[in-house]
């Protein structure tokens, strides 16, 4: 393709709200152009790099028996509400009323419409495992989209539902396709690690992500380095070992604590350490309150609390719910004397003995309360975050690390097949709930992925597996004739075996060579002065090194090249 004919609107500056790199690359290599927040038209460069991206991902999905399909993006709000997501999925569900009243949502993922086509059309046991996937534009009203095509409103994606007659075959086919995830990000060229994860709106009872390790990731990966270890922070579970710091109980004790509203205030007001404070929280659990005891150091994981009831409903009372139950207002909240609501704490709150803990009486706290004689925890729990450095499951010190979600495959069970009467006949001629699984691909934010793990000060480095084009061809004078002459007729002829970009343009060399490291084409043939004399500079792109080459040996350079990256 000659460059004076492609739309290729590079930039020189990019916009201040541009945060992460890929996005700030994307902009200026005049791949994408916003349109509104979280909307983004993929410009001809990004359309070549995601068709490849797509390209890989069919490939292995067909390897493992993946039929691919294209489902409707508008969706009818009878079938969430059979699943029970219309309300419970949240503000991000897109809602939208046609001009006869009735309700749609834009898809932000397909349970429901994959269900009721599959609960239609397949009603034995002969017809199953079946797996049907598709590649298409996906909707969430984010709150605040960010980081370019890594947060956005409208998304591209590769979802994939598998259907199945035993819990055997569907852990076969979680197995499939977590090994072709594997395989479809080695492809492309990323850093990644497999995680333990948190099922969220989707549901089910297991599921890993695939975090593309980076610094502007938005989710917190825990590791060892003592195994394969590797989990959400969410999900990480923290290994209670009793440490006992127990002393001689000592007689209650209320306290005036005037303007003491934090942990961290009261802990510096009594002149302890903040891990020996136990912080209350009031908690609505489905429709219950409930109060959770933690030390003060440590942050309430909603996401085990929500695993524990076995509910997706948990949220933080309001400060007038709290009033209304306690008769103070947070920071003077504590559990002696509570009987209205169950009590549960961390595991790690029974280390403590004479414990700092709010008086429900604004401005003041209760020094030596003890559990038992005091106040009565129903249970004991892992409630919260791990901490850097505390032991994983594996019995290693854990570690942090920045990702970025490219992937999560899920095994969603009878959710969806209960609730929306998904039945096949087994060998018995009786009527079973589908087993289901869930597998996501997140296309366009992998490419912003594998900009944020491929780059320089320059521009994009693109790993060859997706790299828009093999060759960029650069005629550093077009006026000058020997120059233009041998460029044409390096064009035509690495056409043959390579995909070429040809800088045709009259244009200023520094302008091509800056437009050039911002595309990030992994081989570059510049015509220059020794045009005349058959030589050529020939540069590999990721490492900057240049050589000067004859005309009949530039794609042995090219494929030598290739052969190092």
């Amino acid at each position: 393709m000659k460059q004076s004919k492609m739309f290729i609107p590079t930039l020189r500056e990019v916009p201040n709200d541009a945060e992460s790199k890929s996005h700030q690359l994307l902009l200026k290599a005049g791949m994408i152009k916003q349109v509104a927040s979280g909307m983004y038209s993929y410009l001809p460069i990004a359309k070549r790099v995601l068709n490849k991206i797509e390209a890989i991902v069919r490939e292995e999905m067909e390897a493992i028996d993946g039929i691919e399909i294209l489902m409707p993006v508008l969706q009818p709000s009878e079938l969430w509400m059979e699943s029970g997501r219309w309300q419970s999925y949240g503000a991000e569900l897109m809602r939208m009323t046609d001009r006869h009243g009735r309700e749609f949502a834009l898809g932000p993922t397909h349970e429901e419409i994959i269900t009721s086509l599959v609960r239609d059309e397949l009603k034995s046991y002969k017809k199953l495992p079946i797996t049907l996937f598709q590649i298409q534009n996906k909707f969430r009203d984010e709150k605040r989209p960010r980081f370019g095509l890594l947060r956005g409103r409208e998304f591209i994606m590769k979802d994939a539902y598998s259907f199945h007659a035993t819990e055997e075959s569907l852990d076969k086919t979680y197995q499939d396709m977590y090994q072709a995830y594997t395989n479809i990000f080695n492809r492309v060229g990323l850093l990644f690690r497999p995680v333990i994860a948190d099922s969220g709106a989707i549901g089910g009872s297991h599921t890993h992500e695939f975090m593309a390790l980076a610094e502007i990731g938005e989710d917190t990966i825990c590791y060892t380095d003592g195994s394969d270890y590797a989990a959400n922070i969410e999900k990480a579970e923290v290994v209670y070992h009793a440490k006992p710091e127990h002393t001689e109980e000592k007689a209650l004790e209320k306290v005036h604590t005037p303007g003491v509203k934090t942990a961290q205030a009261l802990a510096d007001f009594l002149g302890k350490r903040l891990d020996e404070i136990v912080k209350s929280m009031i908690v609505k659990v489905d429709d219950q309150y409930v109060m959770f005891l933690i030390r003060g150091h440590h942050e309430l994981n909603d996401v085990k609390v929500k695993a524990y009831f076995g509910t997706e409903f948990v949220e933080m009372a309001t400060q007038d719910e709290i009033v209304a139950i306690l008769g103070a207002n947070p920071g003077s909240l504590g559990p002696v004397g509570v009987d209205k609501i169950e009590i549960y704490a961390d595991n790690s709150v029974q280390d403590l003995n004479n414990l700092a803990v709010g008086a429900n009486e604004d401005e003041y706290h209760y020094i030596n309360a003890n559990i038992a004689r005091d106040f009565n925890v129903k249970a004991f729990g892992d409630f919260r975050f791990i901490l850097e450095g505390e032991l994983a499951a594996d019995g290693h010190p854990v570690k942090f690390a920045e990702g970025i979600e490219v992937g999560q495959v899920f095994k969603l069970g009878t959710k969806y097949s209960e609730s929306m009467n998904a039945t096949f006949l087994n060998d018995q001629g009786r009527a079973e709930p589908m087993i289901m699984g869930c597998y996501g691909i997140g296309v366009s934010r992998t490419l912003s992925a594998v900009i944020e793990q491929h780059h320089d000060d320059k521009g994009i480095i693109w790993p060859t597996s997706i790299t828009p084009y093999d060759v960029h061809v650069i005629s550093v004078n077009p006026k000058q004739e020997a120059q233009q002459a041998l460029a044409d007729q390096l064009y035509t002829e690495l056409k043959a075996n390579y995909d070429v970009l040809y800088d045709d343009r009259n244009e200023r060399a520094g302008v091509k060579f800056n437009d050039a490291d911002l595309i990030g084409i992994p081989v570059r043939v510049v015509v220059g002065k020794q045009a005349a004399e058959g030589i050529v500079e020939v540069k590999n792109r990721k490492t900057g090194e240049s050589f000067e080459v004859s005309v009949d040996a530039i794609e042995e350079k090219i494929k030598s090249i290739y052969a190092t990256l």
